[in-house]
């Protein structure tokens, strides 16, 4: 009774700090507070802005007010970028000194210097902020167990962003080995766009069903205004980036209508760009305007981040980097620059903007092809309709646990059977057989059947049935190594005499020669050499090429988006045209019904023609762009065991184009297609259409690089090629003697089901076999396969103009429509 009224005593004065202030708590916050006070988890779910922070923060304040000051870590923080954790550590700060609660909030990142990581060690703070990759490493630590074993909660931000990676199973294990550490901890994850919450639940406080857990739905989401910045002229045949800045006039108008603007691009690539052809266009906007991406220098990044809170800049062009987590409150209005592939980003990046109470986050679509505007009014009904893409955790990712287990190998040991307890208290690892977990006890005492002779890979000793890491060499290389995260090797930009610019791309670097110009960071930039790993450049003018990186650029339309721009170009096959994008794109879809068909939702069109350049058949299942790079080859394969004949693919979001110089050998009629298109060894002739050994030997350098094989090392020690020959190596070996090695099955089972999305190859092929197969032959390429047709030219024009040579076939495509 006297804990209860201390506790309420708690309650009161949060109540009367959020009174102060002129606020009022939601009643799902209310919610979170009286649960942590039960003893419970569970994971809050709501829109950008609303509060989630001080519903997970405030609990464990209560707690501590009541309870009186406690020593050592009491919260632990998780956030997935580091970026997010200074702001996150100034809102938490925030009530602390009023409510009378003497915590001290600290970060521990990768930024975070040594004298301050020391000096966390001998004093920890109260509250800690930290990433899934620094939480590792501290369980890395023998003091481990004492470090976290005060801990009372654990708190893991913007979890929807972790949940279907391998660091979302590595988060999994982590929150695993803390409440073993610490029993009785209650976990609490913050959740914004996510379709299946449930699960993420689950997968967030572990699989035992006797921990108390609640889903905690937040207050009701502001207002979403979608609206489409619509082209002076819509053209009939659309091709892939054929708009792009021919939209600028709208997007500066945006900008100048706003206070503060956030431009979200596709690609870092396409940020430089943009922000390069602002500059040029609008040279009133110098000073107040920036870019902003994950290449960039961490201290140009903050200066950006801060200078928009301060409401110093207009306009930020910028990728995902600014997706996350940060408050903007002076953020007006997003801009969204091309198709955002997924519901769930457009709804996250409409957030970012209009965080004051009553007013709506106001979101403009910018297409860079006409068929996106249809793709944009689909998605401003899934938002209406609040329809979300689910995520899920990976299924048993064992190079993740081989990793994790010698981590818990190096902070203080753990016991074989009560560390699988722990494993499988995971959702990832629910269901893990004891073959699997004998063959990653074997492999990190021994390296498994084909590395037992390399004492590199004899990591973890086994001492009076513990198992333990005693080499200070392999404890080096393991802390050095720790983390999910793989990524092309990168080389640092800097200035011959002046500062460092950020990061590019080793391969793109590898191909300039001195004198080339290129443009980063906002800067055009002249190469001079690379010495250790440095990329010298010299401020520069004129014309310059942009560096590309891999990533967003090649993100597939998710299946919810696609069945929402399928009933959209249902309405219009009917004749609805309701909205200013579908107006704007009668013209085109017209011409598609005059020469072929508007395909219904429950119909597989299929549209043969012929060209100068041979035989065409474009398919169009909307099964996004990598399903239908598998299904196209596995079309192809099938088609040339009837024929020997040998086709050219190309594939965008809607469909797949095949073309050969003689016809198929398939006849017009539904029912071959029927049989073509059959799910029965869709796998088996996946592997055979594609070279899937290549593939699962790239996807296993990610694997080899998680699971320690190879050692990624400091910067300047190893190349991505040669780090790629390393991997390439032990894959070689896996395959010849050991065979039946999990990684190598975890290799190909990866490579269908994540780069080739065999599930929705599956799906697709479903659904066609219910529906009906629509077969036309148009007399020219139609305004859906006109996509197609161009991005195959992409790869085959060399001395002519692509622009100049699309702008030809538009026109004679123009006059045939009329």
């Amino acid at each position: 009774m006297e804990h209860d009224d201390a506790y309420d005593a708690a309650q009161a004065r949060i109540e009367a700090w959020f009174a102060a202030r002129s606020w009022q708590p939601f009643a799902f916050q209310r919610e979170v507070w009286q649960a942590f006070r039960a003893g419970e988890s569970g994971l809050i779910h709501a829109s950008t802005g609303t509060g989630k922070t001080y519903a997970a923060w405030l609990g464990p304040v209560a707690a501590a007010l009541a309870a009186g000051p406690r020593a050592g870590i009491q919260v632990l923080w998780l956030t997935p970028l580091r970026a997010l954790a200074a702001d996150t550590a100034a809102a938490l700060r925030a009530p602390l000194a009023d409510l009378g609660l003497p915590w001290e909030v600290e970060l521990r990142t990768g930024d975070t210097s040594q004298a301050t990581r020391a000096k966390q060690r001998r004093n920890p703070p109260a509250a800690l902020i930290t990433t899934p990759e620094s939480l590792s490493l501290l369980l890395s630590y023998e003091d481990a167990a004492a470090r976290f074993g005060t801990l009372q909660a654990v708190i893991v931000d913007e979890w929807h962003e972790l949940l279907s990676s391998r660091r979302g199973t590595q988060t999994e294990l982590c929150l695993a080995r803390l409440r073993a550490l610490a029993p009785g901890l209650r976990t609490w994850g913050l959740s914004a766009t996510l379709g299946n919450l449930d699960l993420a639940l689950a997968a967030l406080v572990g699989a035992d069903p006797r921990v108390p857990a609640r889903l905690v739905r937040g207050a009701v989401p502001r207002e979403i205004a979608v609206e489409t910045l619509l082209p002076e002229t819509v053209e009939r045949f659309p091709w892939a980036g054929h708009l792009g800045l021919r939209m600028l006039p709208q997007v500066l108008d945006v900008i100048y209508r706003s206070a503060s603007t956030l431009v979200f691009t596709g690609t870092r690539a396409q940020t430089e760009i943009w922000y390069q052809a602002l500059l040029e266009a609008a040279p009133d906007l110098v000073g107040q305007i920036a870019l902003h991406h994950g290449s960039l220098e961490r201290e140009q990044r903050e200066w950006v981040e801060h200078a928009v809170r301060d409401g110093r800049l207009r306009a930020v062009v910028c990728t995902s980097s600014l997706d996350l987590g940060v408050d903007f409150a002076p953020v007006d209005t997003v801009v969204q620059i091309g198709s955002p592939h997924g519901i769930a980003r457009l709804v996250q990046r409409a957030g970012r903007s209009g965080h004051r109470p009553g007013v709506a986050s106001q979101l403009f679509c910018t297409p860079t092809n006409t068929l996106e505007l249809v793709e944009f009014a689909a998605a401003r009904d899934a938002v209406a309709a609040g329809t979300i893409e689910p995520r899920a955790p990976l299924d048993r990712p064992l190079d993740v646990l081989v990793q994790h287990l010698v981590t818990v190998a190096l902070g203080g040991g753990f016991a074989p059977d009560a560390m699988r307890a722990e494993v499988r208290d995971t959702w990832s690892f629910r269901v893990l057989t004891d073959d699997e977990w004998l063959w990653a006890l074997d492999f990190i005492r021994r390296g498994g059947q084909a590395l037992r002779a390399y004492e590199d890979y004899q990591r973890v000793v086994e001492v009076d049935g513990r198992y333990t890491v005693t080499d200070p060499r392999i404890a080096r290389r393991h802390r050095a190594s720790i983390g999910t995260i793989v990524s092309d090797a990168s080389i640092r930009v800097q200035f011959v005499r002046g500062g460092s610019l950020g990061m590019v791309d080793e391969g793109y670097v590898a191909r300039l020669a001195p004198g080339d110009k290129f443009v980063f960071a906002g800067h055009v930039l002249e190469f001079i050499r690379v010495r250790d790993m440095i990329c010298h450049v010299r401020a520069a003018k004129g014309d310059a090429t942009v560096p590309r990186w891999g990533g967003g650029g090649r993100m597939a339309m998710s299946s919810q988006l696609a069945r929402a721009v399928r009933a959209r170009l249902h309405d219009a096959r009917q004749g609805i045209f309701d909205g200013p994008e579908m107006l704007a794109v009668r013209g085109l879809l017209d011409v598609q019904r005059r020469w072929s068909r508007i395909p219904a939702e429950d119909e597989l069109l299929i549209e043969r023609f012929t060209t100068r350049e041979g035989h065409h058949i474009a398919l169009y299942p909307f099964a996004g762009r990598h399903a239908h790079e598998g299904l196209a080859a596995v079309l192809a394969l099938r088609l040339s065991r009837r024929k020997p004949i040998s086709f050219t693919i190309a594939v965008n979001d809607y469909g797949l184009e095949l073309l050969a110089p003689v016809r198929a050998p398939i006849e017009d009629e539904p029912e071959e297609w029927y049989r073509l298109l059959d799910a029965v060894d869709l796998e088996t002739d996946l592997a055979a259409s594609l070279n899937a050994g290549e593939l699962a030997r790239r996807r296993f350098r990610e694997i080899a690089r998680v699971a320690g094989l190879v050692y990624q090392g400091y910067p300047g020690e190893k190349n991505a090629k040669q780090l790629q020959m390393s991997s390439s190596l032990i894959y070689d070996v896996f395959r010849q003697y050991d065979p039946a090695n999990p990684l190598l099955a975890l290799a190909q089972r990866e490579v269908l089901s994540l780069q080739l999305d065999a599930g929705r190859i599956a799906a697709a092929l479903n659904q066609i076999t219910v529906g009906q197969i629509v077969i036309t032959q148009p007399p020219r390429p139609t305004p859906l396969a006109f996509p197609l047709f161009v991005d195959r030219l992409r790869d085959t024009i060399t001395s002519e103009k692509l622009a100049d040579r699309v702008r030809r076939m538009q026109l004679a495509l123009e006059k045939a429509a009329g």
